[in-house]
């Protein structure tokens, strides 16, 4: 049975991508900030009859968690097949009156960019590093970094980009700097079976983004599980996007 470590996986997408990888056949550790919320997940999964998984606290801001996680999967496990970097956040407030509090380039608190930059960024840095050796073992290593169309320079520097208007300085330049890892990560495993690819969800109802999006959870996981799935014959160090891109999925960088 193949093994996947999910971060952030105990609601949201994460918990539906751990839930569509459950009936795709793979064993599931659900990564979750506190144990408590994600014992609960995965209790709601067994529940359902998807009984594979188990609970992992990984705190991706901290070392001591990340190290501790690999630690506890290390003893249960000499493989692991795939990594979600899936925990993320926006940073983003809402004011007084229920709008979105602009992040924007000139008044945005730098120690804003530290908080998110630090999820997004060096989290999943700090998560990959740790999980390479387990990854290096696997006949078919696969990553997937849950990106955003919203990190794309070149979408976001054209005026016709149905999003062009969306600006968030914080976010969008996390997003854009997982996407350089992302790209360079790919590069030094381009001679291996590893499959690395960036993976934009879409604009998706969720607590990230206070429940305004429009599209479904169902439909992000499904996204995301096609690059965990794919073969040793697929892609590697490219940028997705079906929302974006509905005929191939690939958006630019």
């Amino acid at each position: 049975m193949k093994k996947v470590l999910i971060t952030g996986a105990n609601k949201g997408i994460g918990l539906e991508t751990a839930r569509q990888l459950l009936q795709a056949g793979y064993y599931v550790y659900l990564g979750s900030r506190s144990l408590e919320n994600g014992i609960l997940a995965a209790e709601g999964l067994k529940q359902e009859g998807l009984t594979a998984v188990e609970a992992v606290q990984i705190d991706v801001t901290n070392d001591e968690s990340v190290k501790h996680a690999r630690h506890l999967i290390g003893e249960k496990t000499e493989v692991l097949d795939v990594l979600i970097n899936n925990a993320g956040i926006t940073g983003v407030q809402l004011s007084e009156n229920g709008s979105f509090v602009p992040q924007t380039a000139i008044d945005t608190d730098v120690e804003i960019y530290k908080t998110v930059y630090e999820t997004n960024v060096y989290g999943v840095i700090r998560v990959t590093q740790a999980f390479l050796d387990l990854l290096q073992k696997s006949d078919e290593p696969r990553i997937v970094m849950v990106s955003s169309s919203q990190g794309s320079i070149t979408l976001h520097s054209d005026p016709n980009y149905k999003y062009y208007n969306h600006k968030g300085s914080v976010y969008l330049s996390s997003k854009s700097a997982l996407n350089m890892y992302t790209v360079n990560l790919a590069y030094e495993l381009r001679d291996t079976n590893f499959k690395i690819n960036a993976v934009s969800p879409g604009f998706t109802k969720t607590d990230l983004n206070f429940n305004r999006g429009t599209g479904t959870i169902e439909d992000a996981a499904k996204r995301i599980v096609k690059y965990a799935l794919i073969g040793n014959d697929g892609v590697t160090g490219k940028f997705f996007c079906e929302e974006t891109n509905p005929e191939t999925g690939e958006i630019p960088w």
